[in-house]
This record gives structure tokens, sequence and C-alpha cells, in this order.
């Protein structure tokens, strides 16, 4: 059996990190982090800035590769595959930065997102000879009725990229990410920069594809009120470390997670998320 086909140990998990590090040079990033991640859950992980949150994500869709330890993806090994065949078992991605293509529509950055299922080769494709057409055709229809519906952007379908808000484009960026069909969504900091009702807009969209599409979703997040109020478990991590995982209410309480935010001296009289 081949490395990449070795499953875990009977893991209960859809994701597993087992004993992740990674390092640049002399800076340790992420120090031996392990945590599971449970089919259909949302299990946020934050931390202070620069605690090693989206290095872990980076690692999971392998930006980056481990310095050490496993992650294993439906008791796969994934730790080494290239990123595009992590695209392909179905992981998709937001970034802390709006990754767009600024001159182009919002559908067509959308149907980007499908890419990896794609099956009509590059000759048809390039021609738009008939299966390449229809299968354009049919994505399109599909995006339409289910994505564009679902986060409420069919009025900014044609507009080109660059002329948004940047709200709207956070949530254009989702829409491509949930083109790809991902078993499991990483989100990075899917509300930074947003106001309230654009907060609260993003907390729904992010319940529904979990609930009604049945999609797992890791959510790194600094607004303590989101994180507290859809996530179902939460990994704390502080200098590439992990200090503390539980439900939400747990975390909340946790001395050494208060510490980590607000320092001792503010211990005794704050409470995270409260």
């Amino acid at each position: 059996m081949t490395e990449h086909n070795r499953p875990a140990e009977d893991s209960p998990y859809l994701l597993e990190l087992k004993d992740i590090s990674l390092s640049f040079g002399g800076l340790q990033a992420i120090s031996g982090v392990s945590a599971g991640v449970r089919d259909g859950e949302i299990f946020a992980i934050i931390g202070p800035n620069g605690a090693g949150k989206t290095s872990v994500l980076n690692c999971v869709n392998r930006f980056y590769r481990p310095s050490a330890g496993h992650i294993y993806f439906q008791n796969i090994d994934i730790t080494r595959m290239k990123p595009h065949r992590i695209a392909e078992l179905g992981i998709a991605r937001t970034f802390q930065n709006v990754e767009l293509f600024p001159g182009m529509s919002v559908i067509d950055n959308i149907k980007l997102g499908r890419h990896a299922h794609l099956k009509c080769g590059f000759l048809t494709g390039g021609l738009y000879l008939g299966k390449a057409r229809q299968e354009e055709l049919a994505l399109r229809k599909e995006i339409e009725e289910t994505i564009i519906d679902l986060l409420e952007i069919e009025h900014i379908r044609k507009q080109t990229v660059a002329t948004l808000p940047y709200g709207l484009q956070k949530r254009v960026e989702l829409a491509r990410a949930l083109a790809m069909k991902p078993r499991l969504l990483l989100l990075d900091e899917p509300a930074a920069g947003m106001n309230l009702e654009e907060t609260e807009d993003m907390a729904r969209f992010i319940l529904d594809i979990n609930e009604e599409w049945d999609v797992t979703i890791i959510l790194i997040e600094h607004d303590m009120g989101v994180v507290m109020d859809i996530s179902d478990r939460v990994c704390v991590l502080d200098f590439g470390q992990k200090i503390a995982e539980g439900v939400p209410e747990e975390i909340r309480n946790n001395e050494h997670v208060i510490k980590a935010y607000l320092g001792e001296e503010d211990l005794a009289y704050s409470r995270l998320g409260a």
C-alpha cells in the first residue's frame, strides 16, 4: 500500500492533523499541532496574530509542505499530494485577502472554481466545440440556480469584479470555492473588513452552506462573536502551538485562551466573545 493510500488508524475524523510542524529557516510557524475535524461540523481555529492559523490551512491544501507530521483526509494521507490533487479530492479554500481576477465578470470568476472537475480537453475547450459548449452552459445554469441564489448575488453576476465593494468581492470568492463542490471548505477570515450587516450575512451563508449543502467547514476568524455563535468546536493556537480545544463555551471561559488574547493583567476582567 502506498503512502498516499495508507489509512489513518480507525480515525473518526474527516480531516486529521497529526503532529504537524512547519518552519521557515529558524522560524517555527507550527509546532506539533494535532487536531481532528468531524464530518459535518464547523471547526474554528482562533488565536492572536502570528499564531499559525493560516499556516495550518496552507499545509492542508498544500501551499506549504509540513516539515513534520501527517495530514489525513477521508483516511488518505495527503501530506505530500500536489495542490491540484487536493482540490480534486474535494478541499476548497478562500483567502485572507481577496484572490479574484478583477478584470473578469462575477460569473466567469465563479466558473473558474470548477476547473478541477471539467471533463473537456484543451482542444475542445479552446475551440468551444459541442461538448465543451454543453458543459459550460450546464455549469453556468447550475451556478446561477444554486450558488448565486444561495449567496444572493444575482444582481451583480454580470458585473466586473473590480467594480464591486469589498464585501461583495468576499462573497464572490466564497461562490468560486463552492463551485468546486467541496466536501471540506477552508475559510480564512471570511468576515474580515466587513461591517456589521455584511458580517451577519456572511455568518448566515456559512451556516446555510454547512447545513443545507452538508459541507464541513474549517473557519479562521478574528470576530469572536461569529466564532462563538456558529462553531461546533474551537481550536486555539498561540505561537504555533495548540493551547486549547473544545466547544465554544469551554473556550470562552478558558483562562489560558483569555491570557493569550488579552495578557495576564486583563485576565480577571474579561471573558472571550461575551
